[in-house]
């Protein structure tokens, strides 16, 4: 049945065109219509306006019933996108986080076992079942808090066996929730603890093993490689990066949150889709990215839970870059997945205006997944995958109430989506 949002109080994110992100001045600006409509049909935004004109199109296109939303007093957003997370994990780390609180780096928890290896040790001994039952509570969680599409990394399995087991819940989530999903494969996320006197052996086996396997089962869109300092070299993410383009991987790249080691000048040489993380990002980086097809993607929330530097956003929106944000959603350095939460970290921590922190969790964020031409923006022909807020009185106000929760209604492709329901088979119909 056809959805009709009726006599909502700003419709905001509208876009006329498919125009794959916001950057220079149009970061800076949010094109909202007051006392507007919006019409789904078939999971697709048909059309929207002024109030004043709904009666003129309902009598010409629309025959059909509606299920109506009146939404007065309310805003209705384009659905976030969320495109860096690790959400398929195993068990918690709030030891870690007790051991930070006592003074302890996040480098030295990890000499000491935790961190990523850690996660892979929890997750080498979960079922794939448990695995999936897990991380589809959190997927639930995330909707619940108005994301309607999402990337999820590999990454804690770090043996073949199990980064496929994480890829195939991940693909099984895609299967079973109406949420837009894009899959990555982070085989190069940490060195396990066996290949430390031979990293090399771990590299190729990413490279002869773990990828074709991955390319094999068609298990991601995307390969990601963490190229910083004590993790991965640029020589050898070069190579693995160029070992992923061969089966169609297309390059994400974790950068510049220890140090400025030129991972953001691999991702742009290899016309990554995005360079994430970017606390330690110095003008030569923003340089690099400024003469290229790459979103810098910054992660405050991470920042904020480490104690890390702030990425410097105003200087890259300064630059005329798309900048996207995104929750980084993961046991160790970021266990949130609340995107309303970081774009006010946007505006709070990184300095970032309410339309600018907005642009940067939708439509530039759904540029760093791939996926701008039919998502991010109230735009005739994308998906309608939106957000009803509760009664607010102003847009600015939903990053400013940054404790409260803001979101009455999400709808996923043009069905309002209820936090009981299970999973799209079960709730959506064959």
């Amino acid at each position: 049945m056809p959805l009709l949002i009726k006599n909502i109080k700003g419709l905001a994110g509208v876009r006329e065109d498919h125009g794959l992100n916001a950057a220079g001045n149009e970061i800076a600006s949010v094109r909202i219509i007051e006392d507007a409509y919006l019409i789904a049909r078939h999971g697709i935004i048909s059309d929207y306006g002024k109030m004043s004109d709904l009666h003129k199109v309902m009598n010409v296109n629309y025959p059909d019933d509606f299920k109506v939303i009146d939404a007065s007093g309310c805003f209705v957003f384009p659905s976030f996108c969320d495109p860096h997370t690790h959400i398929v994990y195993a068990g918690s780390r709030e030891d870690e986080f007790a051991y930070r609180l006592r003074g302890l780096s996040y480098e030295e928890i990890a000499r000491r076992g935790g961190g990523i290896l850690n996660s892979a040790k929890k997750l080498h001994a979960a079922s794939e079942e448990d695995l999936y039952m897990e991380s589809a509570i959190r997927i639930r969680e995330i909707i619940s808090f108005g994301t309607g599409a999402v990337e999820i990394k590999s990454g804690y399995g770090l043996t073949t066996g199990d980064e496929l087991k994480m890829l195939r819940v991940i693909k099984r989530i895609r299967e079973n929730f109406p949420l837009e999903i894009r899959s990555t494969f982070l085989g190069a996320h940490a060195i396990p603890e066996e290949f430390l006197n031979d990293r090399e052996q771990y590299v190729g086996m990413i490279i002869n093993e773990m990828i074709p396997a991955v390319a094999a089962e068609d298990l991601a869109d995307f390969i990601d490689v963490f190229c910083d300092d004590g993790f991965f070299t640029v020589e050898e993410t070069e190579r693995i990066l160029m070992a992923g383009l061969k089966y169609g991987l297309l390059p994400k790249l974790h950068a510049s949150e220890i140090a400025n080691t030129g991972g953001v000048q691999a991702g742009v040489k290899y016309n990554a889709i995005s360079v994430d993380h970017l606390e330690r990002a110095g003008n030569e980086e923003i340089k690099c990215l400024a003469g290229s097809d790459t979103v810098p993607t910054l992660l405050p929330g991470s920042s904020l839970f480490l104690g890390l530097p702030d990425p410097p956003a105003r200087k890259m929106i300064d630059a005329g870059l798309p900048v996207a944000m995104a929750s980084d959603y993961n046991p160790g350095s970021s266990p949130s997945g609340n995107m309303k939460l970081i774009m006010s970290l946007g505006c709070m921590k990184l300095k970032m205006t309410p339309e600018e922190a907005f642009n940067a969790v939708t439509l530039n964020a759904a540029c760093a997944m791939g996926i701008s031409e039919t998502h991010g923006s109230v735009t005739r022909g994308k998906a309608a995958n939106l957000i009803v807020t509760k009664e607010m009185p102003s847009f600015s106000f939903f990053p400013y109430a940054y404790g409260s929760n803001l979101v009455d209604k999400v709808i996923l492709k043009g069905e309002i989506y209820s936090p009981s329901m299970k999973d799209q088979t079960e709730c959506y119909g064959d």
